[in-house]
């Protein structure tokens, strides 16, 4: 009982130090040297109280009165999407603060060939209001289709950043990632939020060009990584090459002045990572080659012969890092204990640097954990066990960093580390 007590107490005091420690400062250049502080908030505790007895649970229940700080081993995925919408500047400030070192704007272009953050090119009704400006939900590439009672077919639309100009593409506001697929109206439509997230924080959304982050990140002081979307058109895209638009993300951030060394620029494209390598050696020997295994015929993360390439040959291409999605970093052993995979055995044996995406992307973990789990979902049964699983990536695995889609729970984590 006495444990217990001065458990609460010490989150008492965590939580009082977050409401009395100064602002975050929005200084330019903040060196890596300097410590910011994070406001790592309640959800850490709350998975660190879920977590089984044992050494880990010990370890981190120690850290509960901090202080916490912002950490680079901590990548905000999206901002801060469990909670906020996606590529919003409401959800990257949210990740900063939560002790990102490190934020995401996944790239990719309007009609007139701006560069814009959302996760994927053609996402705009799930992950804006688009749908509730008409004139400009016209120009969707499918338009709105209601669900049939009578067939059993589900409402459908498809609205893409390509199909709308810049300026028609700042006058929407994020939402919260999600849909109605019984929707009869675009309102509808609209309100599909998962249970598990919320609406809570989605009631401003502000949209972001790529220009815009690059600002807003340079002005928290944090390092940037931005994803070269893949395109769904066919390109060039008016007059544009897939190498063209490769080169424009790196001019852009050579325009704001931001050192390569602070840009972590990453594709799902060996094509995009190796014209980086290439063609912008001072940003590509830190490229981030993202590696979604499951696209290769049979892959499994045991076998090397199932992946489509192996760890050595993408060292001799000139790719420095690497990031698969956790299960392809992890395996259960003989005892039902995680592990690292055979796939993370290579990628060190080769000298990759690794990151994982992407923690707390799964919701509750009641049920095995799902796609993001797979490989391990014997071992998962409630949210504490996530952070079994950060343990043996940090420590087992040797992974750089981790995306994840709300941040304090890494911050937590890395600062009692030490990372």
């Amino acid at each position: 009982m006495l444990k217990e007590s001065v458990w609460y107490v010490l989150l008492g005091v965590a939580l009082l130090a977050g409401c009395t420690a100064s602002p975050m400062p929005l200084a330019e250049n903040t060196s890596v040297a300097v410590k910011v502080p994070a406001q790592v908030g309640v959800r850490p505790y709350y998975l660190v109280d879920d977590l089984d007895a044992g050494a880990l649970k010990d370890k981190l229940a120690q850290c509960a009165a901090g202080p916490f700080y912002r950490s680079n081993f901590v990548i905000s995925h999206r901002g801060a999407p469990l909670l906020f919408p996606e590529h919003t500047k409401e959800g990257y400030l949210a990740g900063a603060r939560m002790g990102a070192g490190t934020l995401e704007c996944d790239v990719t272009f309007t009609k007139d060939k701006a560069l814009v953050c959302r996760h994927s090119q053609c996402d705009l009704a799930n992950t804006t209001d688009i749908l509730l400006h008409d004139d400009i939900a016209k120009q969707c590439r499918q338009p709105f289709s209601p669900a049939n009672a009578a067939t059993g077919a589900d409402a459908s639309v498809q609205c893409c950043t390509s199909d709308i100009t810049l300026a028609q593409f700042k006058q929407l506001k994020g939402k919260m990632d999600g849909f109605n697929p019984k929707a009869s109206t675009p309102a509808e439509y609209l309100n599909g939020t998962p249970h598990w997230r919320s609406d809570l924080y989605a009631q401003t959304g502000t949209l972001m060009t790529l220009d815009e982050s690059i600002a807003l990140f340079k002005s928290l002081g944090v390092k940037q990584t931005p994803e070269l979307k893949a395109p769904m058109v066919a390109m060039p895209f008016a007059g544009m090459t897939q190498q063209q638009y490769a080169q424009k993300l790196i001019d852009s951030y050579r325009a704001a002045g931001i050192s390569a060394d602070e840009v972590l620029a990453q594709s799902f494209s060996l094509a995009d990572v190796r014209y980086w390598i290439e063609h912008t050696p001072a940003f590509g020997k830190q490229a981030i080659f993202l590696d979604e295994g499951e696209n290769s015929a049979n892959f499994d993360p045991m076998q090397p012969s199932s992946w489509k390439w192996s760890m050595a040959q993408l060292k001799q291409q000139g790719v420095t890092t690497i990031a698969p999605a956790i299960w392809m970093l992890l395996t259960l052993d003989a005892n039902g204990e995680i592990v690292p995979s055979r796939y993370a055995l290579e990628a060190k044996r080769a000298g990759l640097r690794i990151i994982a995406w992407s923690f707390e992307r799964s919701g509750p973990l009641a049920n095995g954990g799902g796609w993001y789990y797979q490989s391990i979902n014997a071992a998962i049964h409630k949210d504490g066990d996530m952070l079994k699983v950060l343990d043996v990536l940090a420590k087992q695995v040797g992974v750089s960093a981790i995306f994840s889609d709300w941040p304090g729970s890494v911050t937590y984590y890395a600062n009692c580390m030490g990372l």
